[in-house]
């Protein structure tokens, strides 16, 4: 168990390296596609066209990978607040490259990071073991889950088709609340492939059950609406608050959503809301 842990933990941080970098690569692209052509908080996709742009999206995937292993490792509430780690690389990124400063709050956030990282990694509860596809699909389709994930559905669109045009270009938690809610339901599909993955590896195919295609389409579906609102986010607000803001919102959703589905203890529970409230109180500014 702990070496199973081990390992999520390390492919964690290094996911960790990976992302806060692609949020300073595609945010360069960005301000370079956005110079010669449509930007991508008007509804542009110039940013296609940039290689720049390509290159931060590769990075990204890199760590989205590493943190898509971590999941199968590791439990979800252990490997999610490890982000906070790709906060201080962003951070440090964005100093020299994009010429965001980081003041002294800043770095006393930073180092907040670190030391609630540190307490995840000591207190991080066990999740219950899974045998299968169809055992996830059992959680999943708790009567507490579905009204979790319906009141999720529920937000996005109003924030999609209501806010989003009047306030987005505005207001930061817009976008940024529409990636970390969906974001959610990303985690909990791609702990499901991973295991899916995992277990077909060891012998016992898990490919078969439909339940594996339906986590699937809802990995891509969130996933792909979760790239389209981020990059118009970092199109318009300073990346040194969009990483903070979308780590702090996605992380709590994160626990919510494990915390229904997983039924984690409370005492553990509390321990992980406790890092997530340090983190929101020490946004990097």
């Amino acid at each position: 168990m702990y070496s199973s842990s081990l390992k999520g933990f390390v492919l964690a941080v290094v996911s960790s390296a990976f992302i806060g970098s692609s949020f300073i690569i595609k945010k360069k692209g960005l301000q370079r596609a956005g110079a010669h052509g449509p930007r991508a908080s008007g509804g542009g996709y110039a940013y296609l066209l940039e290689p720049l742009w390509w290159l931060g999206m590769v990075t990204m995937i890199v760590g989205e990978v590493s943190n898509f292993v971590a999941y199968v490792y590791a439990p979800a509430v252990l490997v999610t607040p490890l982000g906070a780690l790709s906060i201080i690389v962003s951070a440090i990124l964005a100093h020299f490259m994009l010429n965001e400063k980081l003041q002294r709050m800043g770095m006393l956030g930073c180092l907040l990071c670190i030391v609630g990282s540190t307490i995840i990694v000591l207190h991080a509860p066990e999740e219950r073991s899974i045998d299968s596809v169809e055992e996830i699909w059992e959680l999943a389709i708790q009567p507490a889950f579905l009204l979790y994930t319906a009141s999720v559905v529920a937000v996005a669109l109003t924030l999609i088709f209501y806010c989003a045009p009047r306030y987005g270009q505005t207001n930061i938690m817009v976008y940024i609340g529409i990636c970390s809610i969906i974001g959610s339901l990303t985690v909990v599909s791609i702990k499901a492939i991973g295991i899916a993955i995992k277990l077909t590896l060891e012998g016992t195919d898990q490919i078969v059950y439909f339940q594996t295609w339906i986590f699937a389409m809802v990995a891509v579906t969130c996933i792909i609406t979760q790239l389209n609102y981020l990059n118009m986010a970092l199109d318009i607000f300073n990346t040194a608050v969009v990483s903070p803001i979308y780590y702090a919102m996605f992380t709590s959703f994160t626990i919510l959503a494990s915390a229904i589905m997983f039924q984690c203890k409370q005492h553990s529970i509390r321990t992980l809301w406790i890092h997530h409230c340090v983190i929101w109180n020490c946004r990097i500014a």
